[in-house]
């Protein structure tokens, strides 16, 4: 066989080694497929302050989301958001004002409760998710200082999209 008759051959088989395909991004989509429920819009209203953040479904072992908070109209503060598999373990990964990323590695994972940690960061050391019913839920962020947890909870309800 002259070499000039294997270089197709070899590129298809390099072709199919290092190209994703369909099946494998399914497959890894999966893997957070019991986070799902947290899909949508969500918002907490207190006063003039709003709090929205919003989530794309699972797909290819990835959801993005973004978060914003407003004041009186004004926005003060938003983050961009994703959950990803990083060597098939859930990692949720921040960046506020589109600061450098930090992640988080997930520590509970259930179709009601996620909860991701990162005891190297000072503030929060833990990040979670808590499904509260079918159109609500309880972001929480908290870490320990001094022996003792300090946190927040941002309890949210579902809201239409594009509003």
């Amino acid at each position: 066989m002259s070499r000039r008759s294997t270089l197709p051959f070899s590129l298809l088989v390099l072709a199919a080694v290092l190209l994703p395909t369909p099946g494998a991004a399914q497959a890894a989509g999966r893997s957070l497929a019991p986070l799902a429920w947290l899909t949508g819009c969500w918002e907490q209203r207190t006063g003039t302050r709003v709090v929205e953040e919003q989530w794309m479904a699972p797909a290819g072992g990835l959801m993005l989301g973004v978060n914003r908070t407003t004041i009186q109209g004004q926005a003060r503060e938003f983050e961009f958001l994703r959950i990803e598999l990083r060597d098939s373990t859930p990692t949720y990964v921040a960046q506020p004002g589109g600061r450098p990323p930090t992640a988080f590695v997930a520590t509970v994972l259930s179709d009601s409760l996620v909860s991701f940690a990162n005891p190297a960061h000072d503030f929060p050391q833990r990040i979670s998710y808590r499904r509260a019913g079918a159109d609500s839920l309880v972001a929480r962020v908290e870490a320990t200082r001094d022996g003792r947890v300090r946190g927040l909870d941002f309890p949210m309800a579902r809201v239409p999209c594009g509003r």
